[in-house]
């Protein structure tokens, strides 16, 4: 099931926890020799790639307070294990876990840090 939603820019879209909002690499059309392929041939792959759009704050991990200190000051706010995953890394991963959505026509995926099993860093990629 395709999800579709219109929005005008990334910036007010946010990912929750380890989830990742990745746009696909352009499939190619043609083998290597020249042969056109049939629409529809890249579904049955099992890896995919594509860009890193934008990328959650990572795992989160519950405050420690300690209540038999009550002169100290009370931290609140939720931490989070940082992802290695950044805006504009090339990932490489599994199909079978992510979430197809539409968004302005276009498809996306959104992917949990579990399924991603390769980043390609480079800064001239996006």
């Amino acid at each position: 099931m395709i999800n579709a939603f219109e929005t005008r820019d990334f910036s007010s879209i946010e990912m929750i926890g380890d989830k990742v909002l990745i746009r696909p690499e352009t499939e190619k059309d043609r083998t290597k020799s020249g042969l056109y392929l049939p629409a529809g041939i890249h579904e049955k792959e099992k890896i995919l790639s594509g860009y890193v759009i934008k990328a959650g704050p990572g795992y989160p991990v519950p405050s420690m307070t300690v209540d038999d200190e009550p002169w100290k000051p009370q931290d609140t706010g939720v931490k989070y294990i940082p992802l290695q995953i950044k805006t504009g890394d090339l990932a490489i991963f599994l199909q079978n876990s992510v979430w197809e959505i539409s968004m302005n026509g276009e498809k996306y995926f959104i992917v949990p840090n579990s399924a991603v099993l390769m980043l390609i860093k480079n800064d001239d990629l996006f």
